[in-house]
């Protein structure tokens, strides 16, 4: 790896922005944000750092080059030139991806094998071996990106996606991954020592991000990175940027300023055990009880939460009874509060009988969804 580079970290669509300021707090130069992603800059210190410490991003990617094609030899030529041996050995295994917009390549899987087949060959020819590929659990990933006549090839350096904090073994039916969870609480502009509460937590994702910000804990520290397995790691720098996070941990007992709730006790159990593993269960307060029936922790705060959304019939039905009862309870209780709800239902705000101060477009992977903003005073909000 070289000491300064050129980084992309693709992130949830909706979140570029937010992405763009995080990067920017860690030290990241000529950060750009694009639709899916972010554009960046810096050294070495920078691509340890944004994996260790994002939040929003989902994978940090190293550009190793770009070129213009126009078709798979010219593909297979660029990355065959690239030195492979000197990214990482033969004993390595090895996955290839590769994505395309609006590429004129018939066949995307045939891309893929060419990429392979030229970094193969280019070890063969180097060492008279080749690496051998794992599509589950590789230990190098190598990802091929693709436009209309041009092609970047990146160096993965994150592994398994940043939204695998390393804590979560509990999920409920339909969990939010942790860096959507992340950048809804960023969107909210709710900051440490402020009231939080995620009153249908589920398996408490939404909650545990918060408490993590409140004590400072680094999103990465309880898992370990793709660039660890490649030559050049610096393992005395990736030292001193892990002991510098471990030190930021606020562990001192504070007031519990993050709340998660949910009726069904089952995920309130799975919730109370990610917290644990998080590192957080002294910083979050989680209990059974229905959003319905949930009286405000404060007089003034901040509530997140993915409510539930239907898809089969009964499902949707109980739905159109459940959403008009979640608006009376935010009405009754939590005036003084500013609620963000996201959901795929475009139509949420009337079925709450609430009106929508702010709608941001947020993607679920590939569910279109609004982060619908919600200021609560007292009256009927009609």
């Amino acid at each position: 790896m070289t000491a300064t580079g050129c980084y992309f970290a693709p992130c949830p669509r909706g979140l570029e922005e937010t992405l763009a300021v995080e990067l920017s707090r860690l030290g990241a130069t000529r950060v750009a944000a694009v639709l899916g992603g972010v554009g960046f800059g810096g050294d070495l210190a920078v691509g340890y750092r944004a994996n260790l410490e994002s939040r929003v991003a989902s994978r940090i990617l190293l550009s190793l080059g770009e070129a213009r094609y126009a078709n798979e030899q010219d593909i297979y030529a660029f990355v065959k030139a690239i030195d492979w041996p000197a990214m990482f050995t033969v004993e390595r295994t090895l996955r290839v991806d590769v994505s395309a917009i609006r590429s004129p390549l018939r066949s995307l899987e045939f891309a893929t094998l060419r990429v392979k087949d030229a970094i193969c060959d280019r070890f063969r020819e180097k060492q008279g071996v080749r690496p051998s590929v794992d599509t589950v659990s590789p230990d190098v990933r190598v990802q091929l990106f693709l436009t209309a006549n041009a092609m970047t090839v990146y160096l993965d350096l994150s592994g398994d996606p940043l939204f695998k904090r390393g804590w979560r073994e509990e999920a409920g039916e339909a969990p939010l991954r942790e860096n959507l969870a992340a950048g809804m609480v960023a969107l909210s502009g709710w900051q440490p020592g402020t009231a939080f509460l995620d009153p249908m937590c589920g398996s408490g994702t939404i909650a545990i991000e918060a408490a993590q910000m409140t004590l400072g804990i680094a999103p990465g520290l309880g898992r370990s990175f793709g660039f660890e397995r490649l030559r050049g790691f610096d393992a005395g720098l990736w030292k001193l940027l892990r002991d510098a996070a471990g030190e930021r941990i606020e562990r001192g007992r504070r007031q519990v300023a993050v709340f998660g709730s949910d009726r069904e006790a089952g995920s309130v159990v799975a919730a109370r055990a990610n917290a644990a593993r998080a590192g957080v269960d002294r910083a979050v307060q989680f209990e059974v009880v229905d959003v319905r029936r949930r009286e405000a922790p404060a007089a003034a705060g901040i509530l997140v939460s993915n409510p539930p959304y239907g898809v089969r019939l009964e499902s949707r039905e109980s739905l159109e009874l459940f959403y008009p009862q979640l608006g009376s309870a935010l009405k009754a209780s939590f005036a003084g509060w500013t609620a963000y709800l996201i959901s795929p239902e475009m139509k949420l705000p009337g079925q709450l009988g609430l009106k929508a101060s702010k709608r941001t477009v947020l993607f679920n992977g590939a569910i279109e969804c609004r982060l619908f903003e919600f200021r609560m005073v007292a009256g009927a909000h009609r």
